[in-house]
């Protein structure tokens, strides 16, 4: 596979850290890189024929899943609030998404804030934002992913998280990422209380 150019560096820039990955021993890989670099990373793993799961978090961002796909035997779970396979009315929009605009809707998180908007605009009686931010606080609501909720002591949304395993589509995952023959199929559900963590944040309010 050759190099890749990019602002950001190519793929032999990869190379040192795959090797350090390689010589370690792990047998498994985490990471939060997204975009071109992890577009990079994954080319510079497959040159270095680094057969290890790899754990990631934005794997479903825009050229990545074909970067996946070209790499072919690669084993990878992506940990995030959402996965590729929806039924009923959220896999009927996406659906729909990549019929008008020809590209995967992966940002399903915009559902949430619009339900969390019009929620707290309706519990604030108003659309005064101070108004609105003050009842978005603690307000519970159904998302897409399950029951979520925008936690009061730092505005941070408690939400499920998938787990999912990048595969070849099958009859019970029919949706085929990026148009690669591939898709993010669920494997796990974690509830939002199990996905939360403790914060210390003291935020200022106005």
């Amino acid at each position: 596979m050759g190099e890749d150019l990019h602002p950001f560096g190519q793929v032999k820039d990869f190379a040192p850290y795959v090797a350090k990955i390689k010589a370690s021993g792990a047998d498994t890989l985490v990471t939060g890189n997204w975009g071109q670099d992890m577009t990079l990373l994954i080319k510079a793993i497959t040159e270095a024929g680094l057969k290890i799961p790899i754990y990631a978090y934005y794997a479903g961002v825009s050229g990545t899943p074909t970067a996946l796909a070209a790499a072919g035997d690669i084993e990878v779970y992506q940990i995030a609030y959402n996965h590729s396979n929806y039924p009923g009315e959220i896999g009927a929009m996406a659906t729909e998404f990549k019929k008008k605009y020809n590209d995967d809707f992966y940002t399903f998180s915009i559902y949430n804030g619009v339900v969390l908007l019009a929620e707290a605009i309706k519990k604030a009686k108003s659309s005064d934002p101070i108004k609105v931010a003050s009842a978005m606080e603690g307000l519970s609501f159904k998302g897409f992913n399950g029951e979520s909720q925008m936690r009061k002591s730092d505005h941070q949304m408690q939400q499920g998280l998938y787990i999912s395993k990048w595969q070849k589509v099958d009859a019970k995952n029919t949706y085929s990422v990026e148009n690669t023959g591939y898709t993010f199929a669920p494997v796990k559900y974690v509830d939002a209380y199990v996905a939360s963590t403790p914060t210390s944040c003291q935020m200022k309010r106005p």
